[in-house]
C-alpha cells in the first residue's frame, strides 16, 4: 500500500533528532515528522512531545524531492483559539493636544530651560 498525501496514518516513533521524529509505520516505509509539524505552538524540544516508541496519528503532507514522506500531527489537532488582543486606545481629543502645546510653550518646555520671560537673546519682546 502506497502512502498518499490527504491520508492519516497510525505509526511508531523510532526516532527522535533535534529536527524532529522518524515514524514507521506498519507497511515498513518510514517518513519524518519536522519539528515545526509537531504542534501549533513552538517547540523547543521535540522530547517535551514525543518519546521513542510512542504510537501516533499522523497526515501525509506528501513526499519531497527524494520521494520521502512528510508528516504532520500538528494538522491533527485543532487550532488553539487565540485570545481577541486588547482595543488601540483612541487618539487623544484635538483640544487636549492643543492645550498641553500652549502649556508647554507657556511653561518654557520641558525642563523649563531657566530663562525670565522677555529677557536674553533672541527671544520675542513682551508688552
Amino acid at each position: 500500500m502506497e502512502l498518499e498525501a490527504g491520508a492519516i496514518v497510525e505509526g511508531r516513533v523510532t526516532r527522535i533528532m533535534e529536527f524532529g521524529a522518524f515514524i514507521e509505520f506498519p507497511t515498513g516505509e518510514s517518513g519524518l515528522v519536522h519539528i515545526s509539524q509537531v504542534a501549533h505552538e513552538f517547540v523547543k524540544n521535540i522530547r517535551d512531545h514525543l518519546n521513542e516508541g510512542d504510537v501516533v496519528s499522523v497526515l501525509v503532507l506528501g513526499r519531497d524531492d527524494k520521494g520521502r514522506l512528510d508528516l504532520s500531527i500538528k494538522e491533527l489537532t485543532p487550532a488553539p483559539i487565540e485570545p481577541p488582543r486588547p482595543k488601540r486606545l483612541p487618539r487623544q481629543a484635538p483640544e487636549f493636544e492643543n492645550k498641553l502645546k500652549s502649556f508647554l510653550r507657556g511653561s518654557g518646555g520641558f525642563g523649563g530651560g531657566g530663562k525670565k520671560p522677555g529677557g536674553g537673546k533672541g527671544g520675542r519682546k513682551r508688552r
